[in-house]
């Protein structure tokens, strides 16, 4: 019995249900459009039990605060078998499928400072550990030096000494921060649904934590959003309406250098830095460039 089969066994679906999702955003999970009973789910399929239990715990957190999918049912990791949800399907498309309009982008800026307002009681990954921290920089710091460390065999000692000294010049910026807070950490238009320029919904939650909101704005402000400009204004109005917007410009080469890294080295680990994944390697690898150059600067 093939892996798929197994899951329209345990969720009994019919095995012609299904069609893969396939996008070029895709990067861990698998996610199949199922049909049943003439209504559209979603299937997604976690290779990693993190990302299953994170998006578990945040579509269920948010399921009555924000436009989300809703979950019908469950397969829990276990040996040969990885975690996999069965939710509603979001009518639309993408949103990095069409042009983003001014009062969508309104819209999208209330919703990213609604996430914002959930408060937590410390930072962490707040999905799989009780105890959080009471400082942002520490768990900030572990996920940075795991990505630095998976970029040891790639990149050169230079660069991955000049990445750590450039860390440690600026990483008590994180000591003044807007948080702990929930945060989606993936907030991009490859991560929000539109149907006929209506705001459907927020996806993929398997990033989020228990951080700070600044580390949301990185995705706006670094070619995630096409030319973001035109809208920057009124998607900052949409936020502002629900809550202060925080001094994110400060951070922003801080948070540039460890999204690059992050990504840099998670393709590096699974061998796709050539191949699947050369469009974001490439991107990624420039603006580590970029955020390098930066706080150099900055430091002198």
């Amino acid at each position: 019995m093939c892996v798929l089969e197994r899951y329209q066994k345990i969720l009994d679906l019919d095995p012609t249900s299904f069609s893969l999702i396939s996008h070029q955003d895709a990067m861990v999970a698998m996610v199949y459009r199922v049909k049943r009973k003439h209504q559209n789910f979603v299937l997604k399929i976690c290779p990693r039990a993190a990302d299953y239990h994170r998006e578990v715990y945040f579509l269920n957190y948010f399921a009555d605060r924000l436009p989300t999918p809703r979950i019908i049912a469950t397969v829990d990791p276990r040996e040969n078998l990885f975690g996999a949800i069965l939710m509603t399907a979001l009518t639309g498309n993408l949103l990095n499928q069409s042009p983003i309009s001014k009062k969508m982008a309104y819209k999208i800026g209330s919703v990213l400072a609604k996430i914002h307002q959930q408060r937590t009681e410390g930072y962490g990954d707040i999905a799989l550990q009780p105890t959080l921290t009471q400082s942002a920089i520490p768990a900030f710091t572990e996920k940075f030096l795991e990505g630095l460390d998976e970029c040891r065999s790639h990149l050169s000692e230079p660069i991955i000494d000049l990445c750590l000294n450039c860390f440690n010049n600026h990483v008590y910026l994180l000591e003044s921060v807007d948080g702990p807070c929930l945060t989606h950490r993936d907030f991009r238009p490859g991560n929000l649904i539109a149907n006929h320029h209506c705001f459907q919904g927020v996806i993929d939650w398997s990033s989020a934590r228990a951080s700070f909101a600044e580390e949301d704005f990185i995705m706006l402000e670094y070619g995630e959003w096409q030319d973001f400009s035109y809208i920057k204004k009124n998607f900052l109005e949409g936020y502002a309406s629900i809550r202060p917007v925080p001094p994110y410009q400060r951070l922003l080469p801080l948070l540039a250098l460890n999204k690059a890294i992050g990504a840099i080295g998670f393709m590096v680990k699974r061998g796709t830095w050539n191949t699947t994944h050369n469009h974001f390697y490439r991107a990624s690898y420039k603006l580590l460039h970029q955020a390098l150059n930066l706080l150099v600067s900055k430091h002198l």
